[in-house]
């Protein structure tokens, strides 16, 4: 089947197209691209059979690094099925909100499309090298776009987002070349393949530290991806990235490619040592809820709308950890919804940001108050999309936390009553953003002659505006889609790990 083949290359041809014709066209043509790609999704969505969702499907896959036992190989399940729909459907979302662009434009083009390629890739890939290459080269567009389209301090934020995610990068390289080499001891012949090495056990043995190699391997993979999350502490890289991105780049920042690193610690860091990871999630677990209450906190203190936004997501993907780490079939659920949720709104409100900041050239608290006369439509969505953020029943929002929730309270009620508070944070932060910048007195006569929400504009947001409702009244349109795939993740890896740790357990006390 080439649906995915097509996928993934023909934003690569679409890219090279735009810098080799003229301005105005490269524009048109990157929409059209990233268009046909969505409806690709589309068809996706329909040939996807939920029954098989726990098996790859649509499979392609052609000889590639013989020697290595690498190939070109693309396939979907329920864990990546629901990413590459969210992929195809936010990056002609960037690129509407990036259409007043005109430096370098041709390029700028290209690399949205080049950056389309890349997550569409890291996502469907069944073979670990090519995994590798299509998450390295998601570097590359990004780190541009953050470093020549972006802001005053643009150059600083491009290399500080390149230097952590390359320094995990090099985290999981070496766990990669561990694969291979046991990979290679115990079957005597080489592969690439994601799936064969999940069916090939680690040594649990302790050998350096008191560590073990299955435990060595854990942590490079979930350093690595805990990075990309980003998970509290290394998040330092993620508001410096967003506040400089432009707009296009800070939608796929925060829809896409941060949900590369909850995917790896799915896709990889569990299944590749599931042992491991039980010994360890009370760890990730603490640190999801400092993230929860410490990004939510600082996501308060700050009068920056984009910045504000920024630390949301801190706050958010570490309910997706959380739901992760709790290690139930409720809160992993919970969290494969979220982390489409969370794209989808936070996706929006960096659009909207980005409306008001091409009229208003300012994201500052200071310099608006009471546009919400000005600008009726503006502060409807505006209002719409952050309660969607917040969580209100019946819309996307709540479904993913309530379950994560409802998980994380069985086996950890402490942690549930502590991830609570950062919802009630959330709601705070997003409301003093309402009030500060749509209500309240008039500060500045410019505000008055703002205009209001374009046909462009609404072209960018109504997609997301459907699936947010959709999803908030009915999340059965993707849960039944993936169920399965979780069920068979849940009852093959999870709770397979748990029933092997306390028959060794019960084997020590007697």
């Amino acid at each position: 089947m080439t649906l995915l083949l097509w996928m993934v290359t023909l934003p690569l041809i679409g890219g090279a197209f735009c810098l080799a014709l003229p301005h105005q066209v490269s524009r048109a043509l990157a929409l059209g691209t990233s268009v046909v790609g969505l409806v690709f999704a589309g068809l996706l969505y329909f040939l996807f059979d939920p029954a098989q969702s726990a098996h790859m499907q649509l499979t392609f896959e052609v000889p590639w690094i013989v020697s290595l036992g690498a190939k070109f190989a693309l396939g979907v399940d329920g864990l990546s099925f629901p990413l590459v729909l969210l992929t195809k459907l936010m990056v002609p979302v960037a690129i509407l909100a990036s259409w007043n662009e005109n430096r370098n434009l041709k390029a700028f083009m290209a690399c949205f499309l080049l950056l389309d390629a890349a997550m569409t890739g890291t996502f469907l890939a069944t073979d670990i090298a090519l995994f590798y290459v299509f998450w390295e080269l998601m570097l590359i567009p990004m780190l541009l776009l953050i470093g020549v389209w972006g802001g005053k301090d643009r150059i600083f934020a491009s290399l500080k987002f390149f230097l952590y995610t390359f320094a995990g990068s090099v985290l999981m390289l070496v766990a990669i070349f561990y694969l291979y080499l046991n990979y290679h001891e115990q079957v005597g012949q080489w592969t690439s393949s994601i799936l064969e090495f999940q069916k090939t056990p680690l040594a649990d043995e302790p050998f350096l530290w008191g560590l073990s190699p299955q435990d060595l391997v854990f942590l490079a993979f979930t350093l690595a991806f805990a990075i990309k999350v980003p998970l509290f502490p290394l998040h330092t890289w993620l508001p410096d990235a967003h506040v400089q991105a432009p707009t296009g780049g800070s939608i796929l920042l925060a829809a896409v490619l941060l949900k590369m690193g909850t995917y790896g610690l799915l896709r990889f860091a569990i299944p590749f040592a599931p042992e491991s990871f039980l010994r360890f999630a009370p760890w990730l677990g603490n640190l999801s809820l400092i993230g929860i209450i410490y990004g939510a906190w600082v996501a308060f203190q700050q009068t920056d709308m984009k910045k504000l936004v920024a630390y949301s997501s801190v706050s958010h993907l570490g309910f997706v950890v959380l739901g992760i780490c709790a290690v139930n079939s409720e809160a992993l659920t919970g969290a494969i919804l979220q982390n489409i949720n969370h794209g989808l709104s936070t996706g929006a409100l960096f659009l909207l940001v980005g409306v008001l900041y091409e009229r208003r050239h300012s994201r500052d608290f200071a310099d608006f108050g009471g546009i919400a006369k000005f600008l009726p439509w503006y502060s409807v969505a505006l209002v719409f999309v952050a309660a969607s953020s917040m969580g209100v029943p019946g819309l996307n929002g709540f479904v993913g936390e309530f379950l994560i929730l409802l998980g994380t309270f069985k086996s950890h009620p402490t942690w549930a009553s502590i991830a609570v508070i950062g919802i009630i944070f959330g709601a705070a932060y997003l409301l003093l953003m309402l009030r500060e910048v749509l209500f309240g007195e008039t500060r500045s006569a410019e505000n008055r002659t703002l205009a209001d929400m374009s046909a462009r504009d609404w072209a960018a947001l109504l997609p997301l505006v459907v699936f947010i409702i959709g999803l908030g009244i009915q999340p059965g349109i993707l849960l039944r889609k993936v169920k399965p795939s979780l069920e068979q993740y849940w009852t093959s890896t999870l709770e397979k790990a748990m029933h092997k740790k306390l028959s060794l357990g019960e084997g020590r006390t007697s």
